[in-house]
């Protein structure tokens, strides 16, 4: 039997499972809640977010937010690409400077922007990862459009893109993702290098100068490797929490972020990792309310803004994490 079809047998008795962990499960995580920059950024009101799902920062520290300008998550997908743009562009004081991606996506994911501002971005309808110019013009595609294999040339809903080395001999790393089990690499012009790992929905890829980090989401782990893809550490997350992202802070240390706890409600948890592993700190940035948050991608500013991607609430949020000493 195939992996899907299992899969589909298994959802009546999982969500029955969950339902009962659900209700016996104990109290949500008791961690400090970080207050939001609320004015940030300055929507047009003709142009409201739908659900988003990714953020990311060019070199001059602009900010680079993806949505589904009114679409949700369902399936089967549909088949219509999104009318609406779904790529907005915001200087850092929340000004917007452009928006384009209007017909382009169906289901887009993941949106990761390049050493040489490149704007990645994948569509798991689609089953395709594109590159663009800063302004949206296309560059690249990979990947066989509407087929699914785990292969060369082909993805299982591609979830982010990561950039291991610069230049001509830069990797190109990709998460793939909610049906295949790995990271797929290529090089910058799409040419396939290799892939490795196993994954439970690989949904997000990080790079530092020594490791690469994927958030093994269903597994409720971050793997962490070397460059050579080589598995050197698993840091289990607390409560089987599930994270979504994730972004070095430099010197080792890691910040997390995890839409779903061990009770499989969502939220929106900041997690600080320590070189070692040991966590140092967590903060809670998601609405009040069951389901009302669900933190799904992360980006840090050179100023030391940290910018969240909120799929339900329709938002990125902006804030910075309080120096130890502060109250």
């Amino acid at each position: 039997m195939s992996r899907s079809k299992k899969a589909g047998l298994l959802v009546p008795a999982l969500t029955l499972l969950a339902s009962t962990a659900c209700s016996e499960a104990a109290p949500r995580e008791d961690v400090p809640t970080l207050a939001v920059d609320t004015g940030w950024p300055a929507i047009p009101a003709d142009a409201p977010f739908g659900n988003v799902s990714a953020v990311d920062l060019d070199a001059n520290g602009n900010i680079y937010v993806l949505h589904r300008a009114g679409r949700v998550w369902e399936e089967p997908f549909p088949t219509a690409p999104i009318a609406e743009p779904t790529v907005f562009k915001f200087a850092p004081d929340g000004t917007l400077l452009a928006q384009w991606g209007a017909g382009q996506f169906i289901m887009p994911h993941g949106l990761s922007i390049d050493p040489d501002g490149k704007v990645w971005i994948t569509d798991v309808a689609h089953e395709q990862v594109f590159r663009f110019s800063a302004d949206g013009r296309q560059e690249l595609a990979i990947g066989t459009r509407g087929l699914t294999a785990q292969d060369a040339s082909h993805f299982g809903r591609p979830a982010d893109v990561a950039f291991l080395g610069a230049g001509t001999d830069g990797r190109v790393l990709v998460a793939d993702g909610y049906v295949n089990t790995r990271v797929a690499e290529f090089d910058r012009d799409g040419g396939f290098i290799r892939d490795w790992g196993d994954f439970a929905i690989a949904h997000a890829v990080a790079v530092d100068d020594a490791r690469i980090y994927v958030a093994d989401r269903e597994n409720a782990r971050i793997q962490i490797h070397d460059h050579s893809g080589t598995l050197i550490e698993s840091r289990v997350s607390p409560a089987g929490n599930h994270t979504y992202a994730m972004k070095p802070l430099g010197d080792g240390r890691l910040l997390a972020l995890e839409g779903r706890d061990g009770a499989d409600r969502n939220g929106a948890i900041l997690r600080i990792y320590a070189a070692d592993g040991a966590i140092e700190r967590a903060f809670d940035i998601g609405l009040p309310g069951d389901g009302a948050s669900l933190g799904h991608d992360l980006a840090i500013g050179p100023d030391g803004h940290i910018y969240v991607a909120d799929v339900p609430a329709g938002r990125v949020v902006r804030f910075q994490i309080p120096a130890k000493s502060d109250k």
